[in-house]
């Protein structure tokens, strides 16, 4: 839990951040309270997951502020980003299990490293983990016998391992049978809601994200464009929300790549058989 339940959990305020010279978030101000589920949406290449960087302290903004539970990320020592990190829970985007890991190890691993806690102990949590995320008749199974679905679920049961206070979850329905993501989207809500934690959910997937975010931000030209409930992006006639929920190839998000006359091209007329 937070340790000041007072304040919003993430506070960021005109962040600039990108890569060699090309700022991919420029100007970004987001405010996520307790206990919510926030969606973050928009198209590739948009600094998303740049994002969770940024709150996990993997990544430094070039300017603004980056306060998690009251602590400018930014600025923290390493003990300290190391304290502030064991109190976040992530969830890659295919999981990322140790594949020489059985699912009790996988998910015990966290306990092993952070806690001095003894073997029967860490059994006993692990199998309360599996048991959140249905899978606790998996203990003994290797990554490799496992379904995607059931291995997003044993990597989501590591990721609360520890309880924390903010769960990240990169891309989490990517590459899911719609069954396997509705199953991981009720459990992103369940265990929200149960462990009283904050989820910050990048994705690109509309519908299972209406289904559990609170609340849906979108992220457009490195700042956020679009601060919407579920039930508002639903009956937005906005062209943009339209576009991106109804997955439209054209739109206020031009198909076509800005380029010379088609016409003059291809008759040679300054192009490239000019």
């Amino acid at each position: 839990m937070s340790d000041r339940p007072d304040i919003p959990l993430i506070e960021l305020q005109d962040v600039r951040f990108g890569y060699g010279e090309r700022a991919v978030l420029d100007g970004l101000s987001l405010t996520v309270p307790h206990g919510q589920i926030l969606a973050v949406m928009g198209g590739s290449g948009n600094g998303k997951t740049s994002l969770l960087g940024l709150l996990g302290g993997r990544n430094r903004a070039w300017a603004g502020s980056v306060r998690v539970d009251g602590q400018e990320v930014g600025t923290l020592n390493d003990a300290k980003l190391y304290a502030l990190r064991h109190r976040m829970g992530m969830l890659f985007q295919f999981g990322a299990l140790f594949t020489d890991l059985s699912v009790l190890d996988n998910v015990a691993f966290p306990y092993r490293e952070q806690t001095g806690l003894p073997e029967p102990v860490i059994r006993d949590l692990v199998l309360m983990k599996l048991e959140a995320v249905g899978l606790r008749g998996a203990a003994a199974s290797m990554p490799s016998q496992l379904s995607g679905g059931m291995a997003r679920r044993v990597a989501l049961a590591r990721a609360i391992a520890l309880d924390p206070m903010l769960m990240m979850y990169d891309e989490p329905f990517t590459g899911l049978d719609p069954i396997s993501a509705g199953i991981i989207g009720r459990l992103i809500r369940r265990l929200n809601d149960a462990f009283g934690m904050t989820s910050l959910i990048v994705t690109h997937d509309v519908n299972e994200t209406l289904r559990i975010a609170d609340r849906i931000v979108v992220v457009s030209e490195g700042k956020i464009v679009r601060d919407m409930t579920p039930q508002q992006v639903r009956d937005s006639d906005d062209a943009f929300i339209r576009q991106f929920a109804d997955g439209l190839p054209d739109g206020p998000v031009p198909f076509h790549y800005p380029a010379p006359s088609y016409a003059s091209q291809l008759l040679g007329e300054g192009g490239a058989h000019a």
